[in-house]
């Protein structure tokens, strides 16, 4: 039976960046209804950040391979037809690889107008924030949103998605972020500022959603911020991401505060994304994956999005590509692209 030797990156336990290990494993030819990839391009997420302080919900167990996503190319399936397409598909771990082994149920084609790493972009930060925004928030033409971090994967791809529906977008970031985000169409605040106080004076009346990777104390102030009728969505605990002890604790406490609300008669309601709900029925999981993506691939392939890649480096410098995600330095995403 033939074997390909993939090169992966690992991640041994609780490490700076540099801990990360460079090694190489012998996987078999793909099984009927699975598909080998040669992986063109992954990326540097908030996800694997956290899995490296050992601090992501449910990750697994060290050492792994970290890797939430890829864009890749077929390179083996017992289905000819797939070989040498161009696919996309969520790993949640395991894309940080030269190769992977994947179900093809599991795969997305990727549009010839996108290249790889742009493509990349647009995995789980497009699938993401389109959910968040049109399905959960059921943002419409002509309200106006708040967008945490702006400048980030998520929210550059958030911003971009609601301005092409015709949303306003208030969007915060650090001051050396104001031209990027102003560029993507949002009005700019500083984070570092008094947001709410600016919120409400460009909003008076309030903002018909919020969508907050924060999480922490501040989330109230997400909450209050909201008009009548209004959505917040919260993705996210990065307040706490440096926090000791048990990485579950501040996501309970987001849980309970959310819930409190929604038992409340305020006319609001708020709501925890999680990306991975409802895959207990997969058939209806991927295809609601599928039809996302491709909406936004779409866009995409227009030019109505642009994809923001902040970087591209190597797969073996996936080091370096993890520090300079987290370094705050950067607007959109870092993408480990094949050598």
């Amino acid at each position: 039976m033939n074997t390909t030797t993939a090169t992966e990156i690992v991640l041994p336990g609780r490490v700076d960046p540099s801990g990360l290990l460079v090694t190489r494993r012998e996987l078999p030819a793909p099984a009927p209804g699975r598909a080998l990839v040669r992986v063109d391009a992954t990326g540097v997420s908030f996800a694997e950040q956290q899995m490296r302080r050992g601090k992501y919900y449910d990750q697994p167990p060290f050492p792994f391979v970290p890797g939430y996503d890829l864009v890749a190319t077929v390179v083996e399936a017992d289905d000819t037809t797939l070989i040498g397409r161009r696919v996309a598909a969520l790993t949640k771990t395991g894309g940080w690889s030269s190769h992977v082994d994947l179900d093809t149920a599991d795969l997305i084609p990727v549009p010839d107008a996108l290249d790889a790493a742009e493509a990349e972009t647009f995995v789980v930060n497009g699938i993401t924030a389109w959910q968040m925004l049109h399905r959960v928030a059921d943002a419409r033409r002509g309200e106006t949103i708040l967008v945490y971090g702006a400048n980030g994967g998520v929210g550059s791809t958030l911003v971009q998605l609601a301005r092409a529906a015709g949303i306003h977008v208030i969007g915060t970031a650090s001051a050396r972020h104001a031209d990027a985000v102003t560029a993507l169409g949002a009005t700019w605040i500083d984070y570092r500022g008094d947001v709410p106080h600016r919120v409400r004076a460009l909003a008076p009346h309030g903002v018909d959603a919020v969508f907050d990777h924060v999480g922490g104390p501040g989330i109230s102030d997400s909450f209050d911020l909201l008009a009548d009728g209004g959505t917040l969505v919260s993705y996210g605990t990065s307040a706490t991401k440096d926090d000791e002890g048990d990485s579950r604790l501040p996501v309970l406490k987001l849980f309970a505060r959310l819930l409190w609300w929604n038992m409340l008669p305020n006319k609001r309601s708020a709501h925890f994304y999680n990306l991975w709900a409802g895959k207990r029925n997969i058939t209806r999981f991927r295809a609601r994956i599928a039809e996302d993506l491709a909406q936004v691939f779409a866009l995409a392939a227009t030019g109505t999005v642009t994809a923001q890649v902040a970087a591209r480096i190597p797969l073996t410098e996936a080091a370096r590509a993890l520090e300079l995600a987290e370094s705050g330095t950067v607007t959109g995403k870092v993408v480990l692209v094949s050598a």
